[in-house]
């Protein structure tokens, strides 16, 4: 007799809401089409649903994503970065409290001496014939983020080393459900061959029909779940062993939407609205937003981030903020709208000669005119560098492009070339090689779990408040 398992699985939807309604859709069609042929059917997620971008996971910390995957039925999940670093350790440890579903993740420790109920390192599932399929969790290691919130992340290979030999003796096939990366996931591949299928996410890697590296079929449906992905696996009970492996992942970018999911979140937005309505502010005056002008409200952001991390130096860029303030009263949901992204203040130390190199990068047109995707940043355009304890003057090319002409500190001295100075800024550019010398800095000192709208709110109330 042969037996199918069918795998249905989403991953990065960083909080799409506008989309989650026809994933439900899809995945209801698609349980109900696999229970009329007697399949066991899974679903899982793999990390990063949650996005704080979005006001209904911001009202609520998280627990409305977890709501929704109940709604919807999930059988298993694990975490992605966005889960765990946008996070209070409080907040984290009860996230996933009213979760109807496994929570695996392995290499996922908390430092305060107590591990969560819900945090499993793996986790067992029979079909409807008795196959017993081990799924086992792995997330990103951003330990310079998750120990300043109490929390650390072990090596994946040894976690996964531990896991793989206790599910050997107690399961008939493992999955990894895997929020690392194409790249590790390929190594894991190459390196386990006793794992049968690795469910991806984090990259954003779309594999439409599964990449098969040794014993394991790879498969990732890109990202905010435009694609549905589908693992097919077929036991053959005679032989006792798969005979096959399949991966899909299919385009849902025409499939109806669920009418009760639409509702849901219409009622979740309306909650969302009336938690995020308290009033933070009052202006007298509406504060103006420019992306590649200099502006009052970016110069006293800047000023407030130096002064808050006590760096040397500070410089945000002005595409931080998406919008302009009205007249009148503040909410936090306002400060969300306008600055939602999931950034935090970092300290790098740089050389003066390094310093001088970051602020010409920072006055090129390809720089502040980037259509930055990604590294936190939810903007439109990177915008113009604002700083603040730097002077930095400059001039205009022929052609009406600007440049650096000098650079100075406030009482006019010049930098000097080997002294390293303490420059806060987003965590955003400590990532890629957007500004090379500051990703490559040995000194990163993160400060969490505060966002910078947390910072925009405390200078609004600061410098534009009425008296």
């Amino acid at each position: 007799m042969q037996e199918q398992l069918h795998l249905f699985y989403t991953n990065d939807l960083h909080s799409n809401f506008e989309q989650w309604p026809r994933v439900v859709s899809y995945l209801k069609e698609a349980k109900a089409s696999s229970s009329m042929e007697n399949n066991s059917t899974w679903v899982v997620d793999i990390g990063d649903h949650m996005d704080r971008v979005h006001p209904i996971s911001e009202a609520f910390m998280g627990k409305a994503n977890v709501e929704l995957l109940n709604d919807a039925g999930y059988d298993v999940v694990t975490m992605g970065n966005n889960e765990g670093i946008t996070l209070s350790h409080q907040d984290l440890f009860h996230l996933y409290d009213e979760a109807e579903f496994e929570v695996v993740c392995a290499n996922l420790h908390s430092l305060k001496g107590q591990e969560p109920n819900w945090l499993k390192p793996t986790t067992t599932i029979k079909s409807v014939n008795g196959i017993k399929a081990g799924f086992i969790g792995l997330t990103a290691p951003f330990n310079a983020f998750y120990e300043l919130l109490d929390w650390h992340v072990s090596p994946h290979f040894d976690m996964l080393k531990a896991c793989i030999e206790e599910l050997k003796e107690s399961t008939d096939i493992i999955i990894l459900l895997s929020h690392l990366g194409l790249s590790e996931d390929q190594e894991i591949a190459r390196r386990f061959e006793d794992i049968d299928v690795i469910i991806g996410g984090h990259t954003h890697h779309l594999l439409r029909t599964g990449e098969h590296i040794n014993n394991a079929v790879i498969t990732a449906a890109g990202k905010h779940c435009s694609f549905i992905g589908e693992v097919i696996l077929t036991w053959d009970h005679e032989k006792g062993k798969l005979i096959s492996k399949e991966a899909y992942a299919t385009d849902i970018s025409r499939q109806p939407k669920d009418l009760q999911t639409e509702q849901k979140l219409q009622l979740l937005t309306d909650k969302a609205d009336s938690i995020l309505g308290e009033t933070v502010v009052h202006l007298e005056r509406s504060i103006d937003v420019q992306w590649f002008k200099h502006t009052k409200i970016m110069q006293e952001l800047t000023e407030t981030i130096k002064n808050w991390t006590s760096a040397d130096i500070a410089m945000l860029n002005s595409g931080l903020l998406l919008d302009q303030l009205p007249a009148g009263d503040i909410s936090y949901g306002d400060i969300h709208r306008v600055c939602p992204h999931p950034i935090n203040a970092c300290v790098v130390e740089v050389t003066g000669n390094e310093l001088t190199e970051v602020v010409r990068a920072c006055f090129k047109k390809d720089f502040t005119e980037l259509k930055l995707k990604g590294f936190g940043f939810r903007g439109e355009v990177l915008g113009r560098m604002v700083f603040a304890g730097l002077h930095v003057q400059t001039a205009f090319h022929d052609n009406g492009e600007e440049f650096v002409k000098e650079v100075s500190l406030p009482d006019g001295e010049a930098l000097k070339s080997d002294v390293t100075y303490r420059v806060a800024t987003a965590d955003t550019f400590t990532f890629g090689r957007l500004l090379p010398e500051v990703a490559k800095s040995e000194v990163k000192d993160y400060f969490l779990p505060e966002f910078l709208r947390d910072h925009l709110a405390t200078t609004l109330k600061e410098k534009f408040s009425r008296s």
